[in-house]
């Protein structure tokens, strides 16, 4: 009998608290090990995760006061570790880290893949005119100023002429690659039809790829893929709007 209330015992332990592998919280810093490759990887799973786009208000209230509470030592009992880092999660998402406001859902960094996605499928659409490589080059860098912008650093403002300069710059450059590769595709008389075609689908990538190197407000985010493949590169220089809501910068150490 005492073997049969101590087994219970530990279900009625496990089941109230199943998430025993999550880590120990701790507030305002990553859940995973930023030390190995696997858990940035994972790390950066965890802000692009596009299920946060479906939190209801009621849900985002729900965790901000979890975890006000737990900053404030009045966490109720029975709240579980998984729980904390849940509602870290989602606070994080949805609201400005420094303005704690809500982000617009498009311009999200959860929100980055499936309004991005559109955007890459117009971008590599086959036998594109002139109107429509323009349409598309203009639109992918809009999508990235906004979402720089939305994600910038609040606690230094800068003046709304350098993103305008940025924003412009990155359109400019982009659309003028996008438009003299494809000329120069077309003028190519040593290309077979086939070739020519598979050429011009690869042109969307020079003009996006460059301007992911330019350090511009109105540019893409190389910093993310650069963190989880190069530790060596941290704390992070990139002069981006959104490096504010970089984790490595701002926990170093």
């Amino acid at each position: 009998m005492a073997d049969t209330a101590t087994t219970a015992s530990a279900a009625a332990a496990s089941a109230a608290n199943p998430s025993t592998d999550a880590p120990p919280f701790q507030l305002g810093k990553p859940r995973f090990q930023q030390t190995s490759f696997y858990g940035r990887f994972r790390h950066f799973l965890d802000i692009i995760d596009p299920r946060t786009l479906f939190v209801t208000e009621r849900r985002l209230r729900e965790a901000v006061q979890l975890l006000e509470d737990y900053k404030h030592g009045t966490l109720r009992p029975g709240v579980t570790n998984e729980q904390l880092w849940s509602a870290q999660k989602i606070k994080q998402a949805i609201l400005h880290p420094d303005t704690n406001e809500k982000i617009f859902m498009p311009f999200r960094m959860s929100g980055y893949i499936p309004f991005g996605t559109p955007i890459v499928v117009g971008l590599l659409l086959p036998n594109q005119t002139l109107a429509s490589t323009v349409f598309w080059q203009w639109l992918n860098q809009s999508h990235n100023a906004c979402v720089n912008y939305a994600n910038r650093n609040a606690t230094k403002p800068s003046p709304a002429s350098k993103f305008i300069q940025g924003y412009l710059g990155a359109v400019i450059s982009a659309v003028s690659i996008a438009v003299g590769l494809n000329v120069l595709v077309q003028k190519a008389n040593k290309f077979t039809p086939a070739t020519r075609l598979l050429v011009q689908r690869f042109v969307p990538f020079p003009a996006v790829g460059r301007l992911s190197c330019r350090h511009a407000p109105g540019s893409s985010f190389p910093c993310k893929a650069l963190c989880a493949w190069r530790p060596s590169a941290w704390p992070c220089h990139w002069p981006s709007a959104s490096s504010r809501r970089c984790q490595r910068l701002r926990h170093p150490n």
